[in-house]
């Protein structure tokens, strides 16, 4: 009898050691469509660079998606794996290669059963989840969703055991995502004649404190939010006013009105201190990923299948968090689900260690568990779910 979930552990040691960043995935991506060639599945790669796109069962009728995100990042490896990154720098510390692994065998498994399925699969090999431009925003723009009824994914968690989920309630699972770029543009002088120029770097300074202030006084304690400045620069010597100073921030948030309030305040506070310094301030939103949305009728659906396929008590209920995931775009066009999928233990210590962290690794048991939960998912709605 075929092992699927050691088919799965093979090619995430394959590709552990292979990682690609943002839409450049010709590695990951041969592999990809090396599996799907020996399973005698079609595939295309019509939805954009580096994305691969694959159809099984019916050929026409109910969809069901299933998705799984490639791309690794840019970070270098320090876990104690057999089978550690060969490319300096890049590493899959957010379990991507487990999700594309994994979900190799879930097609294998659907495609051995063939026979058996009424609806029609489509599943979404995505780039770029990690990245600015997020994979999955271009997926749904080159028409990804247009003939899919619902979909479901899945993201590693180490803070879960393997053989467990979780499933957050209906509604939002995490948090709108922007990444906002404030530049400031002065004029250079020679530092003994300060009077000649204006300062980048005391305007960035001075919309620094006036965001920090923001964040602080002009948001009520009840809203879940961050605001953070994670860089900042600005100059090349001592001796030059510097004319030129950039700061990129992460805003996020539960709701839709608090991260335009954001926005909008981070473009009046730059405009208003680059104007009283005599300089120009442009602020860009480099990045924005609304929250994922779980379909209630989805989240039923998902539920009694995980519990019929790991039981009732490896089943469970897990509260919103402020991370971000761009399957949230995908999840905005149709009913969809996604859940948490366990992949830590004591006997993995580096399990424990949060995802994007240069020690991170899991216990590929979880494979023994989280292939089913899919394929179970589509035998068990494949006549169709009424929305």
């Amino acid at each position: 009898m075929f092992n699927y979930a050691d088919y799965a552990r093979n090619l995430r040691h394959e590709l552990h050691q292979i990682p690609e960043i943002g839409y450049d995935l010709p590695k990951t991506t041969a592999v990809v469509k090396r599996e799907l060639d020996a399973m005698g599945i079609e595939y295309t790669e019509k939805y954009g660079q580096g994305s691969v796109v694959a159809y099984l069962g019916q050929k026409e009728g109910f969809t069901i998606a299933l998705r799984a995100d490639m791309d690794a990042l840019p970070l270098q490896e320090e876990s104690n794996n057999p089978f550690p990154s060969t490319h300096p720098g890049a590493m899959h510390a957010c379990g991507h290669d487990v999700h594309t692994s994994q979900m190799l065998a879930v097609t294998k498994k659907l495609k051995d059963m063939e026979s058996q399925l009424r609806c029609r699969v489509k599943i979404i090999f995505q780039p770029a989840e990690e990245y600015i431009t997020p994979g999955g925003k271009m997926m749904v723009e080159n028409g990804v969703m247009e003939d899919v009824d619902c979909a479901i994914a899945c993201h590693v968690a180490g803070t879960m055991d393997y053989g467990h989920i979780g499933i957050c309630p209906a509604g939002g699972t995490n948090t709108n995502s922007m990444g906002i770029l404030c530049e400031f543009f002065g004029k250079s002088a020679h530092a003994n004649s300060q009077h000649k120029a204006v300062d980048a770097i005391r305007m960035a300074h001075q919309a620094y404190m006036g965001m920090e202030l923001m964040a602080a006084r002009e948001i009520p304690s009840k809203e879940c939010f961050v605001f953070n400045v994670g860089s900042f620069h600005g100059g090349n010597t001592n001796n030059i006013v510097c004319d030129y100073a950039k700061m990129f921030i992460s805003a996020r948030s539960w709701d839709d009105d608090l991260s335009a309030f954001m926005e909008r305040r981070v473009r009046e506070i730059c405009d208003s201190i680059a104007q009283m310094n005599g300089g120009e301030a442009k602020v860009t939103v480099t990045k924005l990923i609304p929250y994922n949305l779980n379909n209630p009728i989805m989240v039923d659906k998902l539920w009694a299948s995980a519990q019929k396929t790991l039981g009732a008590d490896h089943v469970h209920t897990i509260e919103r968090t402020m991370g971000a995931e761009d399957f949230a775009f995908m999840s905005r066009q149709k009913p969809c689900a996604m859940f948490r999928f366990g992949v830590g233990s004591n006997d993995v210590p580096g399990s424990r260690n949060p995802l994007h962290n240069g020690k991170f690794d899991l216990d590929e048991r979880c494979f023994d568990y989280g292939i089913d939960v899919f394929v179970n998912f589509i035998l068990d709605n494949q006549d169709g779910i009424e929305f």
